[in-house]
Parts: structure tokens; C-alpha cells; sequence
């Protein structure tokens, strides 16, 4: 699956502000050129499999201009309130027999529990915010030496039009190997926007079988989330890439 521009895939059934759609237009001119590893190709996240992965999209909202120390950590919540999620993300070299890579700089981004992003103005349900001085739910980790990196964060709610997803790019020394994104299983969505924390804004009626992004590549965006003894939930995600 080729990389999709978001506005012809995802267009008006978002809810956005103006405001959003021009720091989206903006955004535009700061996104690095993709490496020509990145190219897509159909795999799975099994094993048994070692093609690279689908390249999707990085908006609405990649915020290139404030990827820097300040969300070089591996707690990303910022004081967001959610269910906790613990991330384990392998990175693999299709090109070294899928052997994991260390030192793989891994970039992740998602909205918070009511479908917000930080950095931008963004609507939702729950009317405009303006998230333009936050950096919430956004974190740069590199591969350990067996690896994988690790992020702390909350399990991300959803916004009119897309389905449960995090955004994630792969660095190898600075160049960009691929942009995906990372799906959720159904059922464990549907138990999420069931809690407490979740609730007021119901379920998503969008599905990965019908998003626009994700339905074609789910067999490898999608990650293996399971619930742990803290009420929070562990996601295992492999991404495949070509150094």
C-alpha cells in the first residue's frame, strides 16, 4: 500500500478547527523525506514473515518542529488521565533475516482519551482546544540492545473518522525508514470506551475493517494488546524496516 495523503483518505469526516488545518498545511513543509526503504509492501508482524512495512500517512498531526529532547522519554503521558497502556515496540532489518536492530531511534504519537492531539488546535466532542504550547502523548525512544523501545503511556481514545490507532516512524542515524501506524485489537477497544474514564464519549463507530488507513494493512498494523494485574492494558507491536 502506497503512503496516503490524509485529506483525500480521511478528509472531511474529521473534526478539526480551521486552525488545525493550517498547522496541518504547515506541518507539511517540515516532514523529512523518507528513506527509499520505506517503500511499502504487504506483510505481517509475524515471524514468520519479514517484509518492510506499510507506509501510512503522518497527519493531521505529526509536529515535526518540536521533536527534541523535551519528548525524549519514555513516560509520555504528561499528566493526561487515561487507562495506563505499557508499549514494547520491536523494531527488525528485513534486510539482516529480520534480526531485531538495536539503536533504531522510534518516534510515537497519538490523541488522548477524548480525541485530542497536543500541539495544534484541534475540535472534538468536547468543543475547540488549543493544544499548541502541550506535547502530550508524544515520545522518542531508541532501540535497547534487544531491540526494543519502551513507552509509558494511556490507551488513546479516537476522533470522528479514524479508528484506535498510534502514529510511529522509524529512524536509523537520523534517516527515515518508514511511517506507519498501530491498530488495536476490537474487543479490547470496545471494553476501553466502556470504562469509566472513556465512557462520555461512547464508542467509535468507525472500525478497523472500515478506516480508510488502516483496513488494507491490518494484518500487520495490528497489535497484540492484552490487560494487566494493574488495570492497565501491555501493548507488543513488531515493526519491520530495511537498513
Amino acid at each position: 500500500m502506497k503512503r496516503k495523503d490524509f485529506l483525500l483518505k480521511a478528509g472531511a469526516s474529521v473534526l478539526m478547527g480551521p486552525v488545525a488545518l493550517v498547522a496541518c498545511k504547515s506541518e507539511e513543509t517540515l516532514s523529512p523525506t523518507s528513506n527509499s526503504s520505506s517503500s511499502s509492501s504487504s506483510s505481517s508482524s509475524s515471524s514468520s514473515t519479514c517484509k518492510v512495512g506499510d507506509t501510512e500517512t503522518d497527519g493531521p498531526y505529526p509536529l515535526y518542529n518540536k521533536r527534541d529532547a523535551s519528548i525524549t522519554h519514555a513516560d509520555i503521558t504528561e499528566g493526561k488521565t487515561g487507562i495506563p497502556l505499557n508499549m514494547m515496540i520491536a523494531v527488525k532489518n528485513v534486510n539482516a533475516n529480520c534480526t531485531l536492530l538495536a539503536n533504531a531511534r522510534v518516534d510515537v504519537w497519538h490523541c488522548d482519551k477524548d480525541g485530542y492531539y497536543s500541539g495544534y488546535t484541534n475540535t472534538g466532542y468536547l468543543g475547540t482546544q488549543d493544544n499548541t504550547a502541550k506535547t502530550f502523548c508524544r515520545g522518542i525512544a531508541t532501540t535497547d540492545a534487544s531491540g526494543i523501545a519502551k513507552f509509558t503511556t494511556i490507551y488513546p481514545g479516537w476522533y470522528q473518522g479514524r479508528v484506535t490507532h498510534i502514529h510511529a516512524q522509524i529512524y536509523v542515524n537520523n534517516v527515515l525508514k518508514l511511517t506507519t501506524q498501530i491498530a488495536f485489537p476490537e474487543e479490547i477497544n470496545t471494553e476501553v470506551y466502556n470504562s469509566d474514564l472513556y465512557k462520555a464519549h461512547g464508542q467509535n463507530s468507525t472500525k478497523n475493517s472500515t478506516d480508510s488507513i488502516i483496513r488494507d494493512s491490518l494484518s500487520n498494523e495490528l497489535a497484540s494488546v492484552k490487560p494487566n494485574a494493574s488495570g492497565g492494558y501491555e501493548l507488543d507491536h513488531t515493526i519491520f524496516i530495511a537498513v
